[in-house]
This record gives structure tokens, sequence and C-alpha cells, in this order.
């Protein structure tokens, strides 16, 4: 039977996984409809300015979902972890004030942006989405600064087991800060930029009456997405190496290093938390100690250098790592090829890449990558953490409410979720994917004209 602690960390866990899908699509969409609004002022090309508005009625409907499970967060941090609320309010406070503050700022502005397309000039209407690009991304940044001093608590002193002197700023400021919002915002632009440019390239693939708005959406998405694909990897490389300086035993559980001593790089398998014995892994040796210190003998603090009770969930943690890692390496290595194949098509070779149907493909089966490799990472950061919710200050166990009956709370905001996820995906069909998406079936001929393949330009019908 479930422990009370462990229907605290489900609900949790699964309010985080819910949330988080919005908060990073509130981050990604609004930069694709500034950049199809500002390619539009330039060229005046109506597709642009249909697909500006199409992206901000889907921003408008995923932002209002994000702030229903944003709100329900809010209020789980307070029912859920008292205690942590009690001792790390005042010191986190800062952080989450300042993402208030651009969250009503973005909602604000996407009101305007939304309802003032003739009511304003076009550049002040354009001035309006770039107000509600920068404050979606400034409010994952105030949240992220707060998570990331759970991991590197920074700010205040601990007394006789008191905080006192707290500093919001150095709290808010901590070391882990730059790492984590950095491979947090990349993450949002990889993740949003493949999803979309996936439903636009399936359409692509497909074939369809709109193939003008949809080559348009394409490269859109792929002007956020490959860039940050790229860069993923890079700063991934550093969050690793702030882990490994802060939060050993975390690092020791995601590359799966079991025994102090010079660490290999271990490619899947499941490790053993009892024996501390991988099954079915692929081992390169040395190759994490030459990574992290350049030196390929050098001894890295394994899991098996504290006690059980101080060591995350092994399995979890590394199996979540791995997945992380492998969709974080497809969709860079689709980056690169994207990006080779761009390059080939300026030098007057091949085909543009929505007229490649193989990459076309790729891009589709891509298209959830982003947000699995999202959900993956964060289950890492955080039962990567565990047993503490504050590391080495404060044990998730002693920051949980001592309410019993945490299982219904936890049915029910299950029941809530699933019908929060269910209404989504209907608005979303109905409001741009049904109206978006004609599709041709493959083998029927249609006698509407039918747009070029290259230009996207639709002949004139026959008298």
């Amino acid at each position: 039977m479930m422990s009370d602690l462990l229907f605290a960390r489900s609900q949790m866990a699964m309010s985080l996984a819910f949330h988080i899908v919005f908060a990073v699509v509130g981050i990604g969409m609004p930069a694709l409809m500034v950049i199809a609004e500002w390619r539009w002022l330039r060229t005046r090309d109506p597709v642009l300015l249909e697909l500006a508005k199409r992206w901000a009625k889907g921003t408008a409907i995923l932002f209002a979902v994000g702030a229903v499970s944003g709100t329900v967060l809010s209020f789980e941090l307070g029912l859920l972890w008292p205690t942590f609320m009690e001792h790390a309010g005042a010191i986190i406070g800062m952080p989450f004030s300042l993402e208030g503050f651009a969250f009503f700022t973005e909602a604000i502005f996407l009101g305007i942006y939304l309802y003032a397309w003739k009511r304003i000039p076009p550049r002040a209407h354009f001035a309006a989405g770039v107000v509600v690009a920068v404050s979606g991304a400034l409010s994952g940044a105030f949240v992220v600064c707060a998570n990331a001093w759970m991991n590197a608590p920074a700010g205040f002193e601990l007394v006789n087991g008191e905080i006192v002197n707290v500093d919001p700023v150095a709290a808010m400021f901590n070391d882990a800060a730059g790492p984590q919002v950095v491979h947090m915002t990349l993450a949002a632009f990889a993740a949003t930029g493949f999803a979309v440019a996936g439903v636009h390239a399936y359409a692509l693939w497909r074939g369809t009456l709109h193939r003008a708005f949809h080559r348009a959406a394409l490269q859109i998405a792929l002007t956020i997405g490959l860039p940050a694909a790229v860069l993923q990897p890079l700063s991934g490389d550093w969050s690793a190496r702030d882990v490994a300086k802060r939060q050993p035993i975390k690092l020791a559980a995601m590359e799966g290093h079991l025994r102090t001593g010079p660490a290999s790089f271990v490619i899947g398998g499941w490790p053993n938390a009892t024996t501390l014995e991988h099954t079915g892994a692929i081992e390169i040796p040395g190759a994490l100690s030459l990574l992290l210190h350049g030196d390929r003998r050098a001894v890295v603090q394994g899991i098996d250098s504290v006690t059980p009770e101080d060591r995350p969930p092994l399995a979890i943690v590394h199996l979540a790592f791995q997945i992380m890692v492998a969709c974080g390496t497809v969709m860079a290595t689709l980056a690169l090829f994207g990006a080779w194949r761009w390059w080939q098509r300026r030098r007057g070779r091949g085909v543009a890449l929505p007229d490649d149907r193989r990459f076309l493909l790729a891009l589709v089966m891509a298209a959830p990558l982003g947000f699995i490799a999202l959900e993956a990472g964060w289950t890492v950061t955080e039962v990567g953490r565990q047993p503490w919710i504050v590391q080495g200050v404060m044990r998730t166990a002693e920051a949980v409410t001592p309410m019993p009956g945490l299982g219904i709370t936890f049915a029910l905001f299950s029941v809530l979720y699933i019908g929060l996820a269910i209404a989504v995906v209907f608005l979303l069909w109905r409001q741009i994917l049904k109206t978006g998406v004609t599709l041709i079936p493959l083998g029927v001929t249609s006698e509407l004209p039918i747009p070029s393949r290259v230009t996207g330009a639709v002949p004139a019908p026959k008298s």
C-alpha cells in the first residue's frame, strides 16, 4: 500500500508533468507567432498573417490551461509541503513573485495581441507579441531559478536549525540557476519547434491543398527548433558538470556509476540498487572520468559512497537520463542533417527541405521526442535529488503534510488532469488542426487546383 509521502510525491509529479508541457509551449509558441508576424510585416504575404493568427489562437488555448494547472501547483506547494514553504517561502519568494509579474504581463499583452489586430498599428501589434514572447520566457526562467535553489541552496544561514540572514537575491541567482535556465529554455524551443514542425511536415508529406501555409509554418518551426536542438547537448554538458560538483550522488545515479573509482560511460542496462551491479549495460571504461576531469583514471564518487537511505531511486533516475540523452541525440543529429541539407540547397544542390519526403517523415517521427526528453529530464532533476527536497538541508519526508488521506486527493487530481488533457486536445483539433490541415487521400484525384510543389502557388482554374 502506498504511504502518504508516496501519494504526495506522486500527486506533485503528475501535476508537474502535466503543467510543464504548457509552460514549455508558453515559451516556444509566442516566439513562433512573433516570427510569423515579423515576416508578414516584411513581405505582406497573407499566408504568414494567417499563420500568425492561428498560432496566436493555439497559444491562447494552451496559456489558459497552463494558468489553471499552474494555479493548482501553487496550492499544492502549500497543502502538500507546508514545512517546506514555512522555511523556504521567504527565501525563494522573490523568483515566484517575479514569475507572477511576468505571468500577468504575458496575459495582458496576449489579450492585446489577440483582439487588437485592426485596432492598433501593425508595428505596435508586433511589439505586443514580442512582450508576450519575452515575458513567457522570463516566467519560465524565474520558476527554474526557484527549482535551482532546491538543488543548490544559497542566500541564507542555518543556525541551530533556524534559517537566518536571508538574502533573496543570492538565493535567486544561486550557482545552479544559470545552467538550469539555459538548459530549460533551449529545451522549450527545441520541443515546441520539433512538435510544430512534425505537425506541418505530416501535412506536407501526405499532400495538402494548403501547401504554402504548411511550408511557411515548417520553415519557421525549424528556425527555432533546429538551432536549439544543436545547442542543447552543449548546455546539457554544462548542467552535468554543475551536478557533478554540487550533487555527485545524483550524477552517479544518472550515469549508473555504482562504485567509487574511475568512471565509465554506461549505455543502457538496468542497475541493481541492492547488489550495485548492472544488467545488460554497455560500458566505455574511463570515459566519464575523462569528460569530467580530463583523466581516464580520475576517481568519481559512486552510489556506494552513501548509505542506502541517502540514495535516490537508482533505476528510475538512470533510465530517465538515458531516455533524455537518446531523444536529445536524435534531435541534434536530425538538426545537423537539416542544416547540411539547407546548406546544400543554398549551393544549388538537392531539393528544399519542405520537398524532401524522407526528411519530412523523419520530422514526423521526431515530433514527440522533445517533450519526452523534457519529461525525462525533469524526472532526473526531481527524483535524482531524493531523499532531499532541499539538497543537504531538508528531507522530503520532513516537508510532507501530516494530513491523512492523500490518496483521495491524488485520485481527484488525476481525474482533473485527464479531463483537462481531453479538453485541450479537443480545442486544438477544433480550432487549429481541423481548419489548418485538409488532406488529400493518397491515390485520389482532386478536382480542386493543386499548389505547386515548389512555390506553393495555385494555378488559375480553367474556364
